[in-house]
């Protein structure tokens, strides 16, 4: 049975994308082996494989991956494996290494574009740090993976190497009922929208979307996950005497978030164009929300944006203002007769946008290794 070391930055729980690779490499009979990291607030890991999660002594900036990656390269250099995986940018360089010092072939798996998220914008000497390293490894990579095409060109015109394709798609869901009593105890007769994901960071819309409920009246807004603004997301909350319009709720389990998403009236996926990593993201809650059906409103980013006028699934808004924001949810819960429209094609994009047509991808991608 081959063996494969997946590593990744993050404590493992909610990243969804991981656990679907994971769990289809280990169908088709390898023998997995998850790296991550524990932080004081993970939440319980329950996988059928192998984990193991680091406990850092750091857990920011620059200390935190130079340690991450020193004791990824001495895991992964004492661990038999024949095939690693490394996904983005934070774990290649400890894979690449020890791939050259033991012969064995290593997959990468880039799921943004790492040297353009915002964090790194006004950093530059950590991000030309990165920059050195993606421009070092990348020309003599093999086995390539990224989350669309747009971003699939990129790397392609950049370094000269073919990238593969997997989008970050949720798996086919089985819907079960919705417990009505509990739905009404979450939205009291509200229209309810929802803002879901682990990476509710800077420059994603979040903000702007709690503000916006200062000029809705009879809605509800959910806001699910984690990231860098959250804490910031919940003092604004009480600034702004919003309490009874937006629920705030930590990271939970993918199939409990799924409960609040089904209930949902409108999706909001919000990044703005401050950079290139979210002009051109995907991010997996567009596909939670198709699977689930519910309608979506989403920023004029280029991917997103046209993956939801080319299925007709919901309206993309152009502008970060808060009120216009509010006019825009208004206009798309007031007008019946395109929301129906919404529901009935996302009935049908739940049937195209799903993960086992990925996985089959994946399954391709792992029989013809270089």
């Amino acid at each position: 049975m081959p063996r494969i070391i997946v590593s990744v930055s993050n404590d493992l729980v909610t990243d969804q994308r991981i656990k679907k690779v994971c769990q289809t490499l280990q169908d088709e009979g390898y023998d997995i082996l998850l790296i991550g990291r524990q932080l004081p607030n993970s939440l319980p890991l329950e996988r059928p494989y192998r984990t193991h999660r680091f406990k850092l002594l750091f857990n920011k900036k620059v200390w935190f991956f130079a340690e991450l990656n020193i004791r990824l390269f001495f895991k992964l250099l004492t661990t038999k494996t024949d095939i690693l995986l490394a996904n983005d940018l934070d774990t290649l360089l400890p894979n690449f290494l020890v791939s050259k010092i033991k012969g064995k072939k290593l997959v990468y798996d880039s799921h943004e574009l790492f040297t353009e998220v915002p964090e790194l914008q006004n950093r530059p000497w950590v991000k030309n740090t990165w920059l050195s390293i993606e421009r070092f490894i990348f020309p003599k990579l093999k086995n390539v993976i990224t989350v669309n095409q747009v971003i699939a060109d990129i790397y392609t015109e950049k370094y000269g190497v073919p990238v593969n394709v997997i989008r970050n798609i949720t798996p086919k869901l089985d819907l079960k009922p919705i417990d009505k009593v509990w739905a009404e105890r979450i939205k009291s007769g509200n229209k309810m929208l929802i803002l879901q994901g682990s990476g509710i960071n800077k420059d994603r819309g979040a903000e702007e979307a709690v503000q916006m409920m200062s000029y809705l009246e009879h809605t509800l807004l959910v806001i699910i996950g984690g990231g860098d603004v959250f804490e910031t997301l919940k003092q604004m909350r009480l600034e702004l005497a919003l309490e009874d319009k937006i629920l705030i709720l930590d990271k939970m389990p993918h199939d409990k978030l799924l409960q609040y998403t089904q209930i949902a009236d409108l999706g909001l996926s919000l990044d703005k164009g401050t950079n290139l990593n979210y002009e051109y993201s995907l991010p997996n809650k567009v596909f939670d929300y198709i699977q689930c059906r519910v309608p979506l409103m989403v920023s004029n980013r280029k991917v997103v944006a046209k993956l939801i006028k080319d299925n007709d699934i919901g309206v993309v808004f152009k502008s970060h203002d808060p009120k216009q924001m509010a006019e825009v949810v208004k206009t798309a819960l007031s007008n019946d007769k395109d929301y129906q429209r919404w529901k009935t094609n996302l009935k049908k994009a739940s049937e195209t946008y799903h993960w086992e047509h990925e996985a089959k991808t994946l399954r391709y991608i792992y029989s013809h290794l270089k």
